[in-house]
């Protein structure tokens, strides 16, 4: 067998047993209909399953079949529709198999990647590429903006959605989360590292509560002769690709075409960086924002406000 197939036959074999499909449930009058489907895994030995929040929002129950047939009614602990996450419970006196988690600061472009899950219906599905960019904001067809997340040429249908986005180890990296309609090669999944943060909150909390500035950004390498000139540590930087109308970015100056270079004097190389430090005692309160604009070093405050609930 060649070298290329047996990376991917060993990176298979070592998460499929984690991946999970996922029926969201209606009811309707005194009987329960499916309502569509998607995909899942195991991340917790005692049956916690990442997925995406579209995959399972207002469902009335959701039943999810594991690698062996067996299926099983799960119980949602909590979702974050601001990074399309959702987390699952599902009850067994056995332990499940969970997968093995990535780290995600440490992709490459170019970088062998492996999609798991159950498009179309079709169940255990493999599909192939190669990371195409990283550190993306991605605007839904709903209008939700998400932020850290990882574009991939891996090849990704309806029912894919919230499988696991694996590395050559068959470690996951990223949830797998949307395509864009109607072009070639353009797929996404989330960042392992967000997933992993906005887990703990909401198996801790039952939601997510934190801070929200207005931007899109886009991860960048800073200009050697400006980062020396100003004295930085950092190589790479946060541009500044949109800047929502009447946010606390429009209200503090931020203006679209800036780099974030810090935020309270923490320099910042990547959005998850920054999306880790919108907790929730930034709420209300005065923050530093330090910004490249025009080769100048600017700085800024800001007042960050709540996520609101979505519906």
């Amino acid at each position: 067998m060649d070298p290329f197939s047996s990376i991917i036959i060993g990176a298979v074999e070592t998460a499929r047993t984690s991946l999970v499909k996922i029926d969201r449930l209606k009811n309707e009058g005194n009987k329960t209909v499916p309502n569509g489907a998607g995909s899942g895994f195991f991340f917790s030995s005692d049956g916690y399953i990442f997925t995406n929040s579209h995959v399972i929002h207002k469902a009335d129950k959701i039943t999810v079949t594991l690698h062996d047939g067996t299926q099983a009614e799960a119980e949602l602990v909590g979702e974050d529709q601001d990074t399309d996450l959702a987390v699952l419970k599902v009850a067994g006196v056995t332990p499940f198999d969970p997968a093995k988690l990535g780290e995600a600061s440490d992709l490459l472009i170019g970088q062998l990647v492996i999609a798991l899950g159950n498009p179309y219906g079709f169940q255990h599905t493999v599909t192939h590429g190669v990371i195409s960019a990283l550190q993306r904001t991605l605007r839904t067809e709903s209008g939700r903006q998400i932020d850290n997340v990882i574009q991939t040429d891996a090849p990704l249908n309806p029912g894919n959605s919230g499988g696991p986005l694996i590395n050559a180890d068959g470690e996951v990296i990223g949830v797998n989360t949307a395509t864009i309609m109607h072009a070639q090669g353009l797929c996404f999944a989330i960042s392992i590292n967000t997933a992993k943060h906005i887990a703990y909150q909401l198996i801790r909390y039952g939601k997510v509560k934190r801070a929200w500035l207005g931007i899109s950004t886009q991860v960048v390498d800073l200009v050697p002769r400006l980062a020396s000139y100003h004295n930085l540590k950092n190589r790479k930087a946060l541009f500044v690709t949109h800047v929502e109308n009447n946010s606390p970015a429009a209200k503090a100056g931020v203006n679209d075409g800036d780099f974030i270079i810090a935020f309270n004097d923490v320099p910042l190389e990547s959005s998850d960086e920054l999306f880790k430090m919108l907790t929730e005692d930034k709420i209300g309160m005065f923050q530093h924002l330090t910004v490249i604009r025009n080769t100048e070093k600017v700085d800024l405050r800001i007042t960050p406000v709540e996520v609101k609930k979505r519906a």
